[in-house]
């Protein structure tokens, strides 16, 4: 479909002024290595602060403020609310710009096709408005399903996404393919659906999110996690999304210029369950790229190598995100960037 409309949704990479988290505490799924995770949400808000401010809710924040109370508290603004978890790409705010008017789209958040408790992270976009952290023209969509993980945008009309979740019956079941289309379209000003149908990450909870398995990057290109490994469960399954991301044109029908990032070795949890370790979880802020890292320096370095490709003019600085992968997420997944025009702080 090749519609024209006045509203747009930014590329990640454009316009950043601040990074949206909800901080771990002992009501998540994070309770039973709290110290880990915590230690990683503070490494994550360090780097953050130095370029863009920090926006954490919780539900109360003497928490987070005990752990930071180091860093520049001038960069970060607190929100005390109740949240069910910490995946903030998923339940947070999504930002368009219709006429010149920024507009913040609250879509509904159901746990990832009802699989968890969501009803307070449901609420969090509403909240942070009500707070008065942004401006803006809210926007209710609390009658669709999506997550912020689930698509991807180049700024111009293109959208990224999988069929396996965006298409999940267990989101917006009642509507078809070509519903869900036209419903995107006209919400963010979508004129080129791309489809992907293959890949998967064993031990991933979201139904195979579009930002764990490949991401839109500036000039049409697509960094994407490659398996050379024909021995690895997921072999043939990235092989054929590879297949089909050459088969993918721009908006100019042209052939995307395609990054292969390497695939970390296999990481299993306590109970021999692997976890969905990726490079492609990385967060885009002004001039730095956050991305995750397990400890692995072979594979850690040549994945900032090929990031480094697709973003030449960026720094390229790695976290250690081994305690996020524990809870099946990354560094992307907790992290949703909010534009400099719709910040009040």
């Amino acid at each position: 479909m090749s519609t024209k409309h006045n509203c747009r949704f930014p590329a990640e990479w454009e316009s950043n002024g601040a990074i949206l988290l909800s901080w771990p505490h002992k009501d998540t799924d994070w309770n039973y290595m709290l110290d880990e995770v915590i230690d990683c949400y503070t490494a994550i808000v360090t780097e953050i602060i130095k370029e863009e401010y920090a926006i954490i809710v919780a539900p109360n924040i003497t928490q987070p403020q005990k752990h930071l109370n180091k860093l520049d508290q001038s960069r970060i603004k607190y929100i005390e609310m109740p949240t069910d978890d910490t995946w903030a790409r998923d339940f947070g705010p999504i930002t368009t710009i219709n006429d010149g008017i920024f507009e913040i789209h609250d879509f509904q958040f159901n746990g990832w096709g009802l699989k968890f408790k969501s009803c307070n992270d449901n609420l969090i976009t509403r909240s942070v408005i009500d707070n008065g952290a942004l401006i803006g023209k809210y926007v209710n969509n609390l009658g669709f399903t999506l997550e912020g993980g689930s698509i991807e945008s180049d700024g111009k009309g293109l959208l990224l996404s999988t069929s396996e979740c965006l298409l999940s019956a267990n989101r917006n079941g009642d509507l078809s393919k070509s519903q869900i289309e036209a419903y995107l379209a006209q919400k963010l000003g979508i004129s080129k659906f791309l489809w992907l149908d293959y890949g998967f990450l064993a031990g991933d909870d979201t139904d195979s999110h579009i930002d764990t398995l490949a991401r839109l990057a500036p000039n049409d290109t697509i960094v994407y996690v490659g398996c050379n490994d024909s021995n690895d469960e997921h072999y043939n399954a990235l092989q054929s999304m590879k297949q089909q991301l050459e088969s993918f044109t721009s908006l100019d029908d042209e052939p995307f210029n395609l990054i292969e990032l390497p695939f970390p070795q296999a990481i299993y949890d306590e109970d021999n369950n692997r976890l969905p370790a990726t490079y492609a979880n990385f967060l885009i802020m002004r001039n730095t790229i956050l991305m995750p890292s397990y400890n692995q320096p072979h594979n850690d370095i040549a994945a900032m190598q090929q990031l480094k490709k697709a973003f030449p003019n960026y720094n390229i600085v790695p976290v250690d995100c081994t305690a996020l992968i524990k809870q099946h997420g990354s560094l992307h997944c907790i992290t949703m960037q909010l534009p400099q025009e719709i910040l009040s702080i």
